[in-house]
């Protein structure tokens, strides 16, 4: 195994993480360990992205994760430099999350020469995933730069509590209406003043609530209304 790489400082002033959405339906992501560390990523990733395990042990939840598309791959004695390279192969990023540091340090060390992201569970390296709420096509991240997992939680159940459900339904309806409005309102600026006239409306909010159909009927109401 090759030494020990340096670490990334945490220090504020030097992080220049930059919030981005990515589809990751073909970026290959590999995890190394099928701890609970190890688990708790899988149990992310693999939602968005092919994921593989590597690991001489598997938790059950693992092992259950396998069954709707988590890839394991069961190791047995130590791994070679030429062993995590193939692993490594093609991934777009690598989360090292096995209890032996310098095994971790290595393994980011490879995978930065091979052109990877790497998500450090022991210190703040490429990639620091945020907590995730998610209200159907709606994403919202919380991130605290690897400062403090914790404090990243605590915003997103604060969060949470004022983003309902029904957030999920007026995106919908603002873009079911925003392509009544390109075919019947030729200026932009009219457009965008009908859609915010939407979104303030607490009657549409209202009808959310019950039916999608009624929140349209009011929310149509207003193109006329902004034709007059």
């Amino acid at each position: 195994m090759i030494g020990e790489s340096k670490k990334r400082s945490v220090q504020e002033d030097e992080l220049k993480l930059l919030p981005l959405m990515i589809d990751m339906s073909k970026r290959k992501v590999v995890i190394f360990g099928g701890g609970k560390v190890g688990e708790r990523k899988a149990a992310l990733f693999f939602r968005y992205a092919p994921t593989s395990v590597i690991s001489h042990d598997f938790t059950p939840r693992l092992k259950d994760l396998s069954e709707q598309g988590l890839r394991l791959i069961k190791t047995t004695g130590t791994m070679s430099d030429d062993e995590i390279s193939d692993y490594i192969n093609g991934a777009f990023m690598v989360i090292p999350t096995t209890n032996d540091l310098e095994f971790n340090n290595g393994i980011a060390e490879i995978a930065h020469r091979m052109g990877c992201l790497v998500d450090s569970v022991d210190g703040l390296d490429d990639v620091a995933v945020p907590s995730i709420i998610e209200r159907g096509v709606i994403t919202i991240s919380i991130s605290t730069g690897g400062a403090s997992p914790a404090l990243s939680k605590y915003i997103r159940k604060k969060i949470e509590t004022v983003i309902p459900l029904e957030f999920d339904a007026m995106a919908q309806l603002q873009k079911d209406i925003r392509g009544r409005l390109k075919a019947t309102v030729p200026e932009q600026k009219d457009r965008s003043r009908i859609l915010w006239a939407i979104l303030e409306d607490e009657d549409v909010w209202s009808a959310l609530t019950l039916s999608y159909e009624n929140a349209m009927d009011i929310a149509l109401k207003h193109i006329s209304n902004g034709n007059n």
